[in-house]
Parts: C-alpha cells; structure tokens; sequence
C-alpha cells in the first residue's frame, strides 16, 4: 500500500511539474528561413503568390500523394486559398490576405485539429547577389501548456520544411 502511495505521489508531481514547465514556456513562436535566389523578384513572385504553384517547390505536397487540394479565388491576389484534405497532411487552408506584388505576401494557415491559426509571410529584398527571400511563419498558442510544449517545439518540427521548399523555389525560379 505505502509502495502504491509513494507512486500516486510521484505520478502527481510530475504532472504538475510538467503543466507548470508548460505555463513558463512562451506562447509565441516564429519560424523563419531564408536563402538567396539568383533571379530578380518578379521571377520569384508568382511561384509565391500563386497558390497552385506551391506544389511546384512545397515540400508538404510530396508526402501525401493521396491529398485534394482545391483552390478559391483568383489566382495571386488577396482571398486566394489553397484548402487542403490529405491522410498524412490532415486538413487544413491557407488564405491569402496581404501583398505588395514582387516584394511581400502575407497569408493564414488554419488546420482544421488546431483551434488557432498562424501567421505566414514571405518577403523579397533584392541583395547583391540577387534576391534573398524570407519565409517566415508566427502564431500565438494561448494559455494551454500543452499547446505551448507545440511552440516551443514548432521550429524544430517544420524549419527544415522550410529550409526544403526555399530551395525547391530557389530550383524553380532560377530555372524559369
């Protein structure tokens, strides 16, 4: 009995030592990559801003060969969303909701098991050696501390997806 207390005792304070870790943890998170395509910006533009074209260079499109995509709105402009069902990939949309033609587009992300959404941006600076984009993603988790462990651990989890699709792009414009 005193074994199975001291096990009940335990169990408990590792709970809470976990929820508590979890309270500390920041509720926001970014992830950001970058890479330098040797091609002017309205090159690289319309792979971005044209939704379609992300299965050109996104990596997210070669790990669910079963995933339907369908697309509202007109191609490259504000209210253009990619909405997505996929077995690996679940299901999810991205809209379009800003852009500055061949420098900046914002866009959400809102999946359909997560009740918050993020934050995308992709932003052109033409550079020396030709145009470096930045990919960036960000969001808010809000107060649960499970959903913090997810930011905290949101980085390590997508920012080599990131890193993949820039140089799928990088590929695909320097190509074009």
């Amino acid at each position: 009995m005193l074994a199975m207390k001291k096990t009940v005792i335990v169990v408990v304070v590792v709970f809470l030592t976990f929820l508590l870790i979890g309270y500390l943890l920041p509720s926001q998170y970014k992830i950001e990559r970058s890479v330098i395509v040797n091609a002017p910006e309205k090159s690289i533009f319309p792979h971005i801003a044209d939704l379609k074209k992300w299965q050109n260079w996104g990596v997210w499109f070669k790990r669910d060969l079963n995933i339907t995509i369908e697309y509202v709105g007109e191609e490259g402009v504000v209210g253009m969303k990619s909405i997505w069902v996929g077995e690996v990939m679940g299901e999810g949309e991205i809209e379009i909701i800003a852009l500055e033609s061949n420098h900046r587009l914002i866009y959400t992300v809102r999946l359909a098991d997560a009740s918050k959404t993020s934050t995308g941006e992709f932003v052109l600076t033409k550079v020396e050696s030709g145009t470096q984009v930045v990919w960036m993603e960000y969001g808010n988790v809000g107060y649960n501390p499970i959903h913090r462990y997810v930011a905290f651990f949101m980085d390590y989890s997508i920012g080599h997806d990131f890193e993949l699709g820039l140089d799928n792009l990088k590929l695909v414009a320097e190509s074009s």
